[in-house]
């Protein structure tokens, strides 16, 4: 996993970055006073035992001085590595993409991609075949990008639709693409972002079909995949849970929407799908079940706190973690029913991850792994 060491900022050096960051945008004067800012940060990569949970090993990747100043929701390694056979691969945003060979711990190679988000980086990286596919909504430029995993080379680059709403803060966004295929048999990268949701061909960059959702931005959320059908969240402004089919090409905006949902809309943590049923919670503690053939809700409850972590389906259950770290677990089912609800000692932002028959939690105070009993 990945993590980021700061150095606080003096005040002078603190005024100065949050001075920076106000320039960049209209709207970022504002929130400029809410933002974080640090003196230097150290990237490291850890890696932990899996059965004991023993810090095995701590890869300095880089030191960077005075970075971009972020959201206090956010932190200098938001965005989730990602692994294949061989190498890890880590993305923080404009401060650097690194791959590194899981058996050495060297770095392979390293990028340094110009993106600017106003309040630090989100999106994570993802792998196709031989690409290393990230999404670049950043307040000044928008584009898609793909490495050769092999090498960090750039295999092409394809800026997004244009931007209808001229605030530069309406112009950034933090998701995740997804790979599907077509009842055509197409390939496509479908890559959610600010205003628009557009589909790439992998092989090429090339557009395959766009739809305009709105002035919605920010969107942390991951679309979602179904029978024919992506889903996924329009966030800030727009809001909305959205259903569009994928099988058109060019703009599709006014012809594959299948429905909308404008309430319980989450902007930073992401669906999940379970036997027709999609379940989500917003940021701010209501949990929705949605029925995605007919586009309507099946219940809504409010669970309490604050969100930013994605929810999991695991063994059977869905996961809801809030912030002040409580863990809710219901069924996936069309009665809400409440399993069991748990605290952890700190604060949770990550998501949880699934693996095997154990439940991976990080929260500011630990990693922590539980296994169900048997």
């Amino acid at each position: 996993m990945t993590t980021a060491i700061a150095k606080a900022a003096s005040g002078e050096e603190k005024q100065a970055a949050l001075k920076k960051t106000a320039g960049r945008s209209k709207q970022s004067a504002g929130l400029a006073t809410l933002l974080t800012a640090t003196k230097t940060i150290e990237l490291r990569l850890l890696s932990l035992d899996f059965e004991s949970g023993d810090l095995l090993r701590t890869i300095a990747l880089d030191t960077i001085q005075l970075p971009e100043a972020i959201h206090p929701l956010n932190s200098y390694a938001s965005p989730t590595p990602v692994l294949d056979d061989s190498n890890i691969y880590c993305h923080f945003g404009e401060n650097g993409t690194f791959c590194v060979d899981c058996k050495s711990g060297k770095v392979v190679w390293h990028r340094k991609l110009p993106v600017i988000h106003n309040v630090g980086a989100g999106g994570s990286p993802m792998l196709y075949d031989d690409k290393l596919v990230l999404i670049q909504d950043g307040v000044k430029r928008q584009f898609v990008t793909a490495l050769d995993k092999r090498t960090g080379a750039s295999l092409w680059e394809t800026d997004r639709p244009a931007m209808v709403d001229p605030d530069a803060d309406m112009h950034k966004a933090f998701s995740t693409a997804i790979a599907i295929t077509d009842k055509l048999g197409r390939a496509q990268l479908i890559c959610l972002g600010p205003q628009w949701i557009a589909a790439y061909q992998p092989d090429s960059g090339k557009e395959i079909w766009r739809c305009y959702h709105g002035r919605g931005y920010s969107q942390a959320s991951r679309p979602l995949f179904a029978d024919g059908v992506v889903y996924f969240s329009a966030a800030h402004s727009t809001l909305g849970m959205w259903a569009i089919r994928v099988d058109g090409s060019g703009d599709v905006s006014d012809t594959h929407v299948e429905w909308v949902i404008k309430k319980g809309t989450p902007i930073k943590p992401s669906p999940v799908l379970h036997d027709g049923l999609m379940f989500l919670i917003d940021d701010s503690g209501v949990a929705t079940c949605i029925d995605v053939a007919a586009g309507a809700i099946v219940w809504a409850k409010r669970v309490g706190g604050d969100y930013s972590s994605s929810a999991l389906l695991a063994g059977g259950h869905v996961y809801f973690s809030s912030h002040d770290g409580k863990v809710t677990v219901i069924k996936p089912n069309r009665a809400y029913r409440v399993v069991a609800k748990n605290q952890l000692d700190g604060r949770i932002m990550a998501s949880p991850a699934a693996i095997s028959d154990s439940l991976i939690m990080r929260t500011d105070k630990g990693l922590y792994r539980f296994r169900q009993q048997k």
